[in-house]
């Protein structure tokens, strides 16, 4: 792997740089301390695993994990440590689930699972002793995970920011710089997604530094991207384009190598990824037919929602209006499909982006076809009533998994 594009380049970590306007105050605070935090553990993973690191779960931490999550959630099947208290330990298939149904479903539908697992968690680890918090570290790290991404694509961005920052010191008291590299790397897919691309660029550059030694293949290349896209969208496209070199180096995902939680990145996964770092490098040409493969097909509306948004923008680089408003109808519908408001952020951007192109008949229907879309389309919190990720559905619909970016101004 390469050093240099994984280098956190202290001097550019100290520099939070400046908070996006999409910020508000509470998620700023957040991000500084999730920021400094990284920057902390990155700069000895070794030695992150003393007391300092031992998660705070009840509050006592400034800024600690969000109110919400010390509320005490459902009980989970309850077992006995030796010479301990009895305690709740949450089985490990309901992560796998929820992961999985987030292939499926947006943050609108699954958010509040997230949070309510993440809940289950803390009181699992809060009624242990010592013997079982340890044993539940790795618990808390993946759950706390989990929730902060699932918050994210719901546009909660200070919970997703909250919870990243538990599950960064949880996997780091658990021994864990893998894990931890992939919480800094989801975080900065955020960051990146709220137009906060230094914050983002900071937060994958200490994920990837920090794990470094013990990463997998797959993990590797995927926190290789994330510095890639985060430098690109922040206008360093000499360290982008030295990053995109790194990763395609590392081969890819080898699935005997691999965690169980990165089961869902893939070579299509791999070039989408590419494609979206060139599409922000302003290279449509070879973008185009690596953004293609991850549009198709419907077990991941999401994903074809989200990367549709970047290949219409690809097609638009290239001054072709009527294939980027096609491929972008396309992904209004997967849009609705997944309840994603990461999603619709993302082509509302494409959306202005045609009003450069407002007389052609394409970018007309397109907007016709957005307006018709918008009451069926899931909202981030604040923009529309109701609570956060609201739309119009006759029944809540029921838990999936981990993935992409994106954002106002169409920044991820």
């Amino acid at each position: 792997m390469c050093r240099a594009a994984c280098s956190p380049r202290r001097r550019h970590s100290r520099r939070l740089g400046v908070v996006p306007a999409a910020v508000d105050r509470a998620a700023a605070r957040s991000r500084t301390a999730l920021l400094t935090l990284a920057h902390r553990w990155s700069a000895d993973p070794a030695g992150a695993t003393g007391s300092g690191w031992v998660p705070s779960v009840v509050g006592a931490e400034p800024g600690g994990i969000e109110p919400g999550v010390r509320e005490a959630g459902g009980a989970e099947p309850g077992v006995r440590e030796p010479g301990g208290p009895a305690a709740d330990v949450p089985a490990g298939g309901d992560l796998a689930d929820l992961r999985r149904w987030d292939d499926l479903l947006g943050g609108a539908d699954l958010a509040g699972h997230g949070t309510r697992r993440l809940r289950r968690a803390v009181r699992a680890y809060r009624a242990a002793g010592p013997v079982g918090r340890r044993r539940l570290l790795p618990v808390l790290a993946e759950s706390a995970q989990l929730a902060g991404w699932l918050a994210a694509d719901a546009g909660e961005v200070t919970a997703a920011l909250d919870a990243y920052r538990l599950a960064l010191r949880a996997a780091a008291a658990a021994a864990d710089p893998a894990f931890a590299g992939h919480v800094l790397g989801s975080a900065s897919h955020l960051l990146a997604g709220v137009g906060d691309p230094v914050g983002a660029l900071a937060l994958a550059r200490a994920g990837c530094a920090g794990c470094r030694d013990a990463a997998s293949p797959g993990l590797r290349a995927l926190l290789l991207h994330r510095v890639a896209f985060a430098a690109a969208l922040a206008g360093r496209s000499r360290a982008a384009r030295r990053a995109l070199d790194a990763a395609a180096r590392t081969g890819g995902p080898e699935p005997d190598r691999e965690p169980p939680w990165l089961y869902w990145l893939d070579p299509a996964e791999l070039a989408a990824l590419t494609g979206r770092t060139l599409v922000a490098l302003g290279r449509p040409g070879p973008a185009v037919p690596l953004l293609g493969p991850a549009v198709g097909g419907r077990e991941r509306p999401r994903r074809a929602a989200v990367y549709g948004g970047w290949l219409a923008r690809g097609h638009l680089q290239l001054g072709e209006v009527e294939a980027a408003c096609t491929v972008a109808g396309a992904a209004l519908l997967d849009a609705v499909r997944s309840g994603s408001p990461r999603a619709v952020g993302q082509l509302t951007e494409v959306r202005r982006r045609l009003a450069a192109h407002r007389d052609e008949p394409a970018a007309r229907r397109y907007a016709g076809l957005l307006a018709e879309a918008r009451p069926w389309l899931p909202v981030r919190p604040g923009n529309g009533p109701g609570a956060a990720g609201s739309r119009p559905r006759a029944a809540p619909r029921a838990p999936r998994r981990p993935r992409d970016t994106t954002g106002p101004v169409g920044t991820g």
